[in-house]
């Protein structure tokens, strides 16, 4: 969905064109300058990550709020320091040599630089995808097993399933509790209120 902070893994042409209609992680592009920093010491890297370092700092401040007033925030806040740090990427680039790896490091923040920013302008993105990364960590290991799922769609439900359980986990909803009071519902529970039923809305029939 257009709402996700992770970068299009499509493997074609066509993500470059697209970069801009979502966010890309900022942990991708601080790993590029970080690299640098600790084989080169160069103070170049070094600036650049205190300024990211910055915009972290200000998501601290404001995880767990609402996605408005996360947005008034970086609005006021992020997007000067967002302004800065292209300057000073765009400057820092002037001066280095197009083949050095600190260039490269810089060009990609700056090839990626309206999907970097997404963030600033709608609260519901993270700067980082680390969140997704770790969700989808169990399914990574167990990537052989969902080989044996039968079909496309054995496939397809048992993504829907493990979309539930790591909501429910994000929520702070027993998975179990969840599904087993689900599965006792939804037959009869009206079909335009099935958003009662997610996770993030969700309570017990028994309360």
């Amino acid at each position: 969905m257009d709402t996700s902070h992770s970068p299009l893994l499509n493997g074609d042409n066509r993500r470059h064109s697209r970069w801009g209609e979502r966010g890309h992680p900022y942990h991708h592009a601080r790993r590029e300058l970080f690299d640098q920093h600790v084989k080169t010491r160069s103070p170049i890297a070094l600036a650049a990550l205190e300024k990211i370092g910055a915009l972290f700092a200000i998501e601290r401040g404001i995880n767990g709020q609402g996605a408005e007033t996360r947005r008034a925030v970086r609005q006021a806040q992020s997007a000067p320091l967002l302004a800065d740090l292209k300057a000073y990427l765009e400057t820092s680039l002037e001066r280095l040599s197009r083949k050095s790896d600190l260039a490269k490091a810089i060009r990609y923040s700056l090839n990626r630089w309206e999907a970097l920013c997404r963030f600033a302008d709608d609260g519901r993105l993270e700067m980082t995808n680390n969140a997704a990364e770790r969700a989808i960590r169990p399914l990574t290991l167990g990537r052989r097993n969902w080989t044996f799922l039968g079909s496309d769609t054995g496939g397809e439900r048992a993504a829907v399933f493990f979309t539930l359980i790591q909501s429910c986990k994000l929520n702070g909803v027993n998975p179990q509790a969840y599904l087993a009071d689900l599965v006792g519902r939804i037959g009869d529970h009206p079909a335009n209120r099935l958003d009662e039923l997610l996770p993030w809305n969700w309570r017990p029939a028994t309360a």
